[in-house]
């Protein structure tokens, strides 16, 4: 494969499924992402596509995959949108970081090297560690690249009470599980709001079983090398938000310890071009905590011309 170009499974033209597409990360890593409406693939089958609308590049949050936003880019994706949902290093089938570069600018150059593989404009969706992310990410790429920018429940100063219960949550279970059942009642109890499942089966796509136990599918170093916070650079993204010139959208679960209405209204005050939705049965995990209701806000925001 050449560098900077993305490598492709055979890809189906029925705009519901998926393809598994690997990417190259700024390091060489090879990032997996999901991917629905590839332009090129279309045209090929003579398909038609909307040439004038930006595409869409998905980044998860700290501790989860691209799993995370399959229902959102499946609707984006019925809609004729060219969408990819991207595994960041460390998270998911992407590699790993062999020397465990996990802070927000190795982020951003991975995502950059992505954006030049796609080569089209893109309106970058980014949950918590993917926001900060996709802020520095928009920064650098410039308005072209980056059209339009959905930040999930994250602005740079958020609540650190918030991001310390996330992160007391992923150790507490770096070890593993002894079964899925164990994992989603660790996962009930982190997140009461939420309805349990009936069948933990859905965990499966979190999780990797290994030498009798289950482990979440993200690399333990992401938290336990001694380096900087990946969630800090607080001066350094409210600056690049506020220089920002496209369209923001901040999305909040009004449940959430993670971004208080202080922090929104201050976000607003600093960054004009933004706008502001909120979920009322939402948390920080706003896209799993109600889909329907994210998804609406988000296909409104990316759809407007």
């Amino acid at each position: 494969m050449a560098p900077g170009q993305a490598e492709r499974t055979p890809v189906s033209t029925d705009r519901s499924e998926s393809t598994t597409v690997t990417f190259r990360g700024a390091d060489g890593l090879a990032l997996v992402a999901d991917e629905w409406n590839n332009p090129e693939a279309l045209a090929r089958s003579g398909a038609e596509f909307d040439t004038s609308r930006p595409s869409v590049l998905m980044l998860h949050g700290g501790g989860q995959n691209r799993f995370s936003w399959k229902k959102t880019g499946q609707l984006l994706a019925s809609r004729g949108l060219h969408v990819v949902a991207l595994d960041s290093r460390g998270h998911g089938d992407s590699d790993r970081s062999p020397d465990a570069k996990y802070t927000v600018e190795a982020l951003c150059a991975d995502t950059r090297s992505v954006l030049e593989q796609i080569g089209r404009p893109v309106v970058l969706i980014g949950a918590s560690m993917g926001g900060l992310t996709g802020i520095l990410a928009a920064h650098e790429a410039g308005p072209d690249r980056v059209q339009r920018l959905i930040l999930v429940d994250v602005v740079p100063r958020y609540e650190k009470d918030g991001s310390a219960r996330i992160r007391d949550f992923m150790f507490s279970h770096v070890h593993g599980f002894e079964s899925l059942e164990e994992a989603a009642e660790a996962v009930a109890a982190y997140l009461p709001h939420r309805t349990k499942p009936r069948s933990p089966d859905g965990l499966r796509k979190n999780l990797r079983h290994r030498n009798g136990r289950w482990y979440w599918h993200w690399d333990p170093a992401f938290l336990t090398k001694p380096q900087e916070d990946p969630f800090v650079r607080v001066d350094m993204l409210e600056q690049a938000a506020i220089d920002l010139s496209i369209p923001i959208l901040l999305i909040r679960g009004k449940l959430s310890d993670v971004v208080s209405e202080e922090a929104v209204e201050d976000f607003l005050r600093k960054v004009p071009n933004a706008e502001f939705a909120e979920l009322s049965g939402a948390g920080h995990t706003a896209a799993g905590d109600d889909n329907d209701a994210f998804s609406d806000v988000v296909v409104q925001f990316v759809l407007r011309r």
